[in-house]
């Protein structure tokens, strides 16, 4: 296998958490993608909705006010919060698959190991909109063992004024610090004492840019106040071996058995 990541940058990683791989998309690439999430958005899209999972953004900016996250089309809008199961929509399958991306994954999880996505998910912040996320790390109680990498695409220029990621860099190495949340979110009191400003670092990224991140790495959001939507695609991949106690299938991505893009453009919806 070719290699695009050095063993520096290897070393980076894992001392801070997270790794910026620059951009792997062209121009048309990007805006493909772009037009694809909001074709999917705007019921546009030759895809089957009622496999994907759909959540619309809350009208206060508050977590707990978004849309219930179900599966099925909702309505006509670009104010999706989240879209979840994209690894079923061609052109998105197709870029998960990447060999940057099973490079990373062959180093975190072994060479012979089968990689499945958890979730290939899109996440939006509209245009003067969006849902503050609080602290957390990426881990769920209901599965046998941690995914341990998430690949952070944005579509759009992702700042501090539209939303961007917040981070904690180096937090991984802290471990699990609330174990028992079912989605690793902290309490208040955690939050507030490991959470500091002075530690927090607005992770900004250019239209088009990846990154890799540690999944324990604390992060968080907050609205968009700009004019400019903050979408991206972020694909957290693991271990096709887990086992999940409420009985979840996962597909496979790199290994015996991964999707085919080209299978997928010929099923109806």
């Amino acid at each position: 296998m070719s290699r695009f990541i050095t063993d520096e940058q290897w070393r980076q990683y894992d001392e801070v958490g997270y790794l910026r791989l620059g951009k792997l998309l062209n121009e048309a690439e990007l805006a493909a993608l772009q037009q694809r999430i909001d074709d999917i958005m705007l019921g546009k899209a030759n895809v089957n909705y009622d496999r994907m999972m759909m959540q619309l953004d809350s009208s206060t900016g508050n977590y707990g006010d978004a849309g219930k996250q179900t599966k099925g089309f909702k309505m006509a809008t670009l104010n999706y919060r989240k879209i979840e199961e994209l690894e079923f929509d061609p052109l998105f399958l197709k870029y998960m698959q990447h060999p940057v991306f099973r490079e990373a994954c062959v180093r975190i999880y072994g060479p012979e190991t089968p990689i499945s996505c958890f979730r290939a998910m899109f996440m939006n912040k509209p245009a003067r909109k969006g849902t503050v996320l609080p602290w957390h790390q990426d881990r769920w109680t209901f599965l046998d063992r941690d995914p341990l990498v998430t690949i952070y695409t944005a579509l759009d220029p992702a700042t501090t004024a539209n939303g961007c990621v917040k981070i904690i860099p180096g937090s991984h190495r802290m471990g699990l610090i609330n174990p028992s949340h079912g989605s690793g979110f902290l309490t208040q009191e955690q939050a507030e004492r490991i959470c500091t400003p002075d530690k927090a670092m607005y992770f900004e990224m250019q239209a088009g840019e990846v990154s890799l991140l540690h999944n324990w790495v604390l992060h968080s959001s907050e609205v968009n106040r700009s004019d400019i939507a903050r979408r991206a695609f972020s694909v957290c991949y693991m271990d096709a071996r887990t086992k999940a106690s409420n009985g979840a299938a996962f597909s496979v991505i790199f290994g015996e058995g991964a999707l085919v893009p080209q299978e997928l453009e010929t099923v109806k919806t």
